[in-house]
């Protein structure tokens, strides 16, 4: 038998406290404060949650935002090393131009070489970049990055799923990528290591049920030469042959 009083509702759920009335309270004022300096504060139950995000099971319960949050936004992410060869980092700005020019959102993680150079190159012809970034909202990593950051805010989108006050950890990357992955309709890598948190992102996008195109810069590693046999890759040689698998990919029922 239980304790009478381990019986009682008001025993397992207290009602309401001070304590607890206070800590509803200081949740409250720190959302205010967070809007008050132009953050976004976005649930999960609220309207204003990106549609293509609550389809992927590491959806987060709440993204903070700086700029222009568009519900439905149709973007493909441009990903790839941080130690970009020049190569790379052509082909990446190239890519940028092209998606921007079929007037779809370029998504980048705002990390060194690939990620810097697409945000740069869509901003540059026009177009609307998106950054989804590792650390709090109000933190810039890399610390080089912090102009572009502010740039991509006051003309795109930053968005974040952790604290505003967040600082990068070695977790918090993967946690991006798959954020980034279900923020976007694809997944296309420049090019991209072994251990590169770009491949990471292309096995989280095909998991979500998202393309991936790889280039043929990106096949000259091993991994990319295995997931180029799987259901839902594309190997893209040329400008035609991406413009060709980006409308393939986005003229998807699902996806309009």
């Amino acid at each position: 038998m239980l304790d009478p009083a381990l019986r009682q509702p008001e025993a397992l759920f207290p009602a309401t406290t001070s304590s607890g009335a206070a800590l509803v309270a200081a949740a409250a004022d720190e959302i205010a404060g967070w809007r008050a300096d132009g953050i976004g504060v976005h649930a999960f139950s609220d309207d204003s949650y990106p549609a293509q995000l609550r389809g992927i099971k590491e959806a987060p319960p709440l993204l903070f935002t700086r700029g222009e949050l568009r519900v439905d936004d149709l973007a493909v992410a441009v990903i790839g090393s941080r130690k970009a060869s020049a190569r790379g980092l052509g082909i990446a700005r190239s890519v940028a131009e092209t998606l921007v020019n079929r007037e779809v959102t370029v998504a980048s993680g705002l990390a060194h070489g690939i990620d810097t150079a697409a945000h740069t190159a869509a901003l540059d012809a026009g177009g609307r970049t998106v950054a989804v970034i590792g650390t709090g909202i109000r933190n810039y990593y890399p610390p080089a990055n912090r102009r572009l950051q502010d740039h991509i805010a006051e003309v795109g989108l930053v968005v974040s799923q952790f604290w505003p006050d967040a600082g990068p950890t070695r977790q918090s990357f993967p946690m991006r990528n798959a954020v980034m992955s279900g923020y976007a309709a694809a997944t296309l890598v420049v090019e991209a290591g072994e251990t590169s948190g770009a491949r990471i992102q292309a096995r989280l996008a095909l998991g979500h049920g998202r393309p991936v195109i790889l280039t043929s810069h990106a096949m000259q590693s091993k991994w990319a030469q295995a997931l180029a046999t799987k259901p839902g890759v594309h190997v893209v040689r040329s400008t035609a042959e991406l413009i060709e698998a980006v409308d393939g990919i986005l003229s998807r029922p699902s996806l309009m």
